[in-house]
């Protein structure tokens, strides 16, 4: 089978023709099926069918939409897949995108539903695995499914004040509308405060023992990096040193964002010295400006190599500095953890929220958090 000269086209063109059929595709979505079916490759017409599936659709109800758009855009288009994927057809490919060698994740009765059902239920279960034991087909489909993340900038608001349909009463424009009637009275006007994004600083710990996580973490720093109000977040991944990321995050590109952001750090799986490097960024950049106010977000399982004391004195400081502290710990969700390392001990009274962070369904949750502060 032949892959057209311009597949790009005819898959954003299939994305448009779902749009209009009323399937909510947004950008994030279309740039997830795009990647997928880079991935999985454009001449394989069952790949290119259940990449759609895993990625365009929002729920049960846009499933028959689909099969209809999809039948009739590539049924008329020549050198692609003219027939709809059958059912015997399309099962094998739902099991090696989800990974058949994993029984966990399959289930018992999976086998048994229809394909569409068992590749749901199985995302599903998906987003509540760990992540750092996944296997390598399961990363893959994991990293579609960040594109579902859509990050909120918390809001604070402004000392400058705007017009507005209700509020205070702005004297002043009042007074002025009345002096353009002759003093004759004139309609109360009205203002009140504006309101802003609130800056987002992420610290992601890149030491030995988060090295399964890190993938994962810098996918979601990037999903934060590249929103509308991308220029509001700030990334760093701390280790043994401190190192600034956000202009290589900002590619919209996920994969080529972190093959930039690897080249950037290079203290990559080595050793953890949180107090020194948590100094090092308050005394650089928290203490000028980039924390104060900021909802600023930690990753880290806390193993700390260095000083606790200098870590909990730092963390102090941070907290005194920013509006909140959020620590994001893998380990937190997971049965008979206790916080009881000495790092996690020593920052532990400096933090407002201590989130776990180790499955997609946590990651939703730390958005909200941060969405909320």
């Amino acid at each position: 089978m032949t892959v057209p000269h311009a597949a790009d086209e005819i898959l954003l063109g299939f994305t448009r023709a779902l749009r209009a059929a009323g399937v909510p595709v947004t950008q994030d979505r279309t740039h997830g099926f795009a990647s997928a079916v880079a991935l999985l490759g454009a001449d394989d017409h069952r790949a290119t069918y259940w990449a759609g599936r895993a990625t365009l659709c929002a729920g049960p109800d846009d499933l028959e939409r689909y099969d209809q758009v999809f039948h009739a855009w590539f049924n008329h288009r020549d050198g692609l897949p003219r027939p709809t994927p059958s059912t015997e057809a399309s099962a094998p490919l739902a099991t090696d995108l989800l990974g058949s060698d994993d029984d966990e994740l399959a289930g018992d009765d999976a086998a048994g539903d229809d394909p569409v059902r068992a590749m749901a239920s199985r995302t599903e279960l998906l987003r509540h695995r760990d992540v750092g034991t996944m296997s390598a087909s399961e990363r893959r489909l994991l990293t579609t499914l960040f594109s579902a993340l859509h990050p909120r900038l918390p809001m604070r608001r402004t000392a400058r004040q705007h017009a507005w349909h209700r509020g205070s009463v702005d004297a002043r424009r009042t007074l002025r509308a009345s002096l353009r009637r002759m003093g004759e009275p004139a309609d109360l006007a009205w203002r009140r405060r504006g309101a802003r994004p609130r800056r987002v600083v992420l610290l992601i710990d890149v030491s030995g023992s988060m090295s399964s996580y890190a993938d994962a973490l810098l996918r979601l720093a990037h999903r934060f990096a590249t929103t509308d109000e991308g220029r509001h977040v700030e990334a760093f991944t701390v280790g043994t040193r401190l190192t600034h990321i956000t202009r290589a995050l900002r590619q919209r590109d996920p994969d080529r964002a972190l093959v930039a952001a690897g080249d950037t750090v290079p203290d990559w799986s080595g050793g953890t010295r949180l107090g020194e490097v948590m100094r090092v960024f308050l005394d650089r950049w928290g203490a000028r400006g980039l924390a104060r106010g900021a909802v600023v977000v930690v990753f880290s399982d806390g193993w700390e190599r260095g000083d606790t004391a200098l870590l909990g004195e730092q963390m102090a400081r941070l907290h005194r500095l920013a509006h909140k502290v959020v620590w994001v710990n893998p380990h937190r969700g997971k049965a008979g953890y206790l916080p009881v390392q000495q790092g996690i001990a020593a920052a532990l009274p400096h933090v407002d929220d201590f989130l776990a962070g180790h499955t997609l369904t946590t990651y939703a949750e730390l958005l909200e958090v941060v969405a909320d502060a």
